[in-house]
């Protein structure tokens, strides 16, 4: 009999300061005619139980997502790991059913429709703590699968300096979790004005 997979609660991580983009919210450019946004919470939602939205100022210029939106729990931009703790204590507050959670980065709106079963089940099978996503030899390990456990020891590393996904997850059994390009990388991000020229020309061709 397979075991079934534990709940998992997602993360939609739209908590940095997009500089290279000019600041703003990159989530909420235009791609296909929609905000990037929602690309995002059309591929996630179905992947999880819950969602979250992780991002600072006025939450009120996400009302269309009808997402809950939570603020970093950890002052001055501490980068991605200041929104896994968010995501983590919001979770634990309210999704208490659900042992993991999922992160998304908010301008990558390409990643695979499986990413969190196939994460869940590397993870398992892995007999590992922490998984993050990888493709052709490259790690993104903002795409990850964390346990709410980590919480107050994450917390503790934060407040300690640490600011590297990669250095916090060294201390933990991690699994790189590799996926297939077709075509294209399933982790395109648009990181820059001319990378949203890109994203349109992936999204007409390969939807």
């Amino acid at each position: 009999m397979t075991q079934k997979a534990p709940p998992v609660c997602g993360v939609l991580l739209a908590g940095g300061q997009s500089r290279r983009m000019g600041g703003g919210d990159k989530c909420l450019r235009p791609l296909g005619g929609r905000p990037i946004l929602s690309h995002i919470v059309e591929r996630a939602r179905p992947q999880v139980e819950a969602l979250v939205l992780n991002a600072n100022g006025d939450p009120a210029r996400f009302a269309e997502f009808g997402l809950p939106v939570a603020a970093d729990r950890f002052e001055g931009f501490a980068g991605p790991l200041a929104g896994v703790l968010t995501g983590m204590e919001w979770t634990h507050e309210n999704a208490p059913h659900c042992p993991l959670i999922a992160t998304f980065p908010t301008d990558a709106p390409f990643f695979p429709s499986d990413l969190v079963e196939v994460m869940e089940e590397s993870l398992r099978l892995g007999g590992a703590e922490l998984a993050c996503a990888a493709s052709d030899g490259r790690l993104h390990p903002v795409f990850g699968l964390w346990p709410v456990r980590l919480a107050p020891a994450l917390r503790e590393a934060l407040e300690g300096g640490a600011r590297k996904v990669d250095d916090w997850t060294a201390g933990y059994r991690l699994i790189e979790v590799e996926f297939p390009s077709s075509g294209f990388d399933p982790f395109f991000n648009t990181n820059r004005p001319e990378d949203l020229d890109e994203a349109e020309r992936l999204l007409a061709e390969h939807g």
